[in-house]
């Protein structure tokens, strides 16, 4: 066995970050303070201003060239991925092309989505002109997880610079490189202003963002951390949308692709190493055909394997404390009855953890109620889809969700309680630029990605003008006697028929 990845530690100002395959350091960084961060926040008051007045088609273009800089050095970016996470190049990859996608998408968009459009006055009110626009809110906190470090916090960064804002960046403490990376190239593309900056440290350094002044913050981690960060920005009422944890469950009918289903349930639980707050944690699968979908699944998951070499399928946990975190789901599970079909206790090392795929596990078990944040899955047999859809939303997170069925995926995903669901294919809705990403309970609220990610961060601002003056005058002291019962009656008229 191999030693255990320790968690980066200070040593004076600077700390490491650590290939969590083979323990080299990748990098030394700066551990930020307080004040450090204030002035970040200071510094990008004044690239907001000057970054808003390019206005859409100067940002769109900047990002456009951003997003080229990202393209052209795609297998860097992969490699500085690979190094602080662990994952294999095609994972870093795809993460990287998705968030590329993202980029353009919001260029393109945001004018459409955020510029002035007019509205409806209503008859009362026929005299005036109305619009609503969305303006920028200004300097934009992100706080980035390490899973994802590439696709995820740019879902954050790209959407707040097309909305117009400045953005202050702190990766997680464990990819602080994948992040100088971002913002670097990000700077030879918009040199003029410290458009985007990056801070980097631990836990107190994201705590002194959120009460740097910063005009929102978004957080993605777990759901404990943001519960803290809500708490801490409710001194300042700083907003915050948070994309917290999951438990996403799979369902499949009677009439599914079952080949297609557990290949998307292999796929979504052990990728990453089961490091995705959208996998698939949880499978309900139709009593007809549940032991030839779990079968099939069994038998695709003996050619999945964890390693650091190139043929490995996925590589090691990232983060070292989720190791005991998996270790517990699973012996739960196994203690109270469950099954692992394959993997199980003895399959998580100090390093790696292997597929584990359980059966018969109760409903109120750890494996099933909490997040496990690994290479595991849950598979629960079913009379119907209607005892399906209880179960799967029997949970305090509601964030990703997939169905399979041939002919009723549609209601079926209605019926979820879950801000995302994908049907016959897992995990779509995550590379679809255009789609809102977010979730309900203690998967955290607001949205990123699409529409909703860019007036995520702005401000809607409505404005009246009066193009001609009425003949009725309600605004006024001097208002003519006969105006009150007038309004009366044509209310009456317009609002009062059953």
């Amino acid at each position: 066995m191999t030693a255990v990845q320790p968690k980066p530690t200070p040593v004076g100002e600077t700390f490491d970050s650590l290939n969590p395959a083979t323990d080299e350091v990748v990098g030394t960084y700066a551990v930020h303070t307080a004040d450090e961060v204030r002035a970040a926040v200071e510094r990008a008051r004044g690239a907001a201003l000057w970054w808003e007045g390019l206005g859409y088609a100067g940002r769109a273009e900047r990002l456009q060239r951003w997003k080229g800089v990202l393209t052209r050095r795609l297998p860097q970016l992969c490699q500085a991925v690979r190094d602080e996470t662990g994952k294999p190049l095609r994972d870093a990859q795809l993460e990287s092309v998705l968030a590329i996608e993202h980029i353009s998408w919001a260029a393109k968009h945001a004018r459409k989505v955020l510029g002035r459009q007019r509205r409806s006055t209503g008859l009362l009110m026929a005299n005036q002109a109305a619009t609503v626009e969305y303006r920028p809110l200004g300097v934009v906190g992100v706080i980035g997880p390490w899973n994802y470090p590439v696709y995820t916090p740019l879902g954050s960064i790209t959407y707040a610079l097309a909305a117009g804002n400045a953005v202050v960046f702190k990766p997680s403490e464990y990819t602080p490189g994948v992040g100088k990376w971002l913002v670097d190239a990000f700077a030879e593309i918009v040199p003029e202003q410290p458009v985007l900056q990056l801070i980097t440290g631990f836990g107190e350094t994201g705590g002194a963002l959120v009460g740097a002044g910063v005009d929102k913050i978004a957080f993605t981690g777990s759901t404990a951390t943001g519960k803290k960060i809500m708490a801490a920005a409710a001194n300042t009422l700083t907003p915050v949308v948070i994309e917290a944890g999951g438990k996403d469950p799979l369902l499949v009918d009677v009439d599914a692709d079952l080949d297609a289903a557990a290949d998307a349930t292999v796929w979504g639980a052990f990728s990453n190493s089961g490091q995705t707050c959208i996998g698939v944690e949880r499978a309900y699968v139709h009593e007809r055909v549940y032991d030839d979908f779990v079968a099939k699944v069994v038998e695709k998951t003996k050619d999945v394997r964890a390693g650091s070499d190139a043929a490995a399928q996925y590589g090691p946990v990232t983060m070292p404390s989720q190791l005991g975190v998996i270790r517990r789901h699973i012996a739960d599970a196994v203690e109270r009855g469950g099954k692992a079909l394959v993997g199980g206790v003895d399959s998580v090392d100090d390093r790696y953890a292997q597929p584990t795929v359980l059966v018969d596990v109760p409903e109120d078990a750890e494996a099933v109620r909490e997040e496990t944040f690994g290479p595991t899955v849950t598979i629960a047999k079913v009379r119907d889809m209607d005892e399906a859809i209880e179960k799967a939303n029997a949970t305090k997170y509601g964030l990703g969700s997939t169905v399979f069925s041939k002919t009723r995926g549609v209601e079926l995903a209605s019926r979820l309680r879950a801000g995302m669901t994908s049907i016959n294919a897992p995990l779509s809705f995550a590379g679809i630029a255009s789609l809102p990403f977010g979730g309900v309970g203690e998967s955290g609220f607001g949205r990123i990605h699409g529409p909703e990610g860019l007036r995520e961060f702005s401000r809607p601002k409505a404005v009246a003008r009066q193009r001609f003056t009425a003949p009725i005058t309600l605004t006024s002291f001097h208002r003519r006697a006969s105006a009150d019962p007038m309004v009366a009656r044509l209310v009456t008229f317009l609002h009062g028929k059953r």
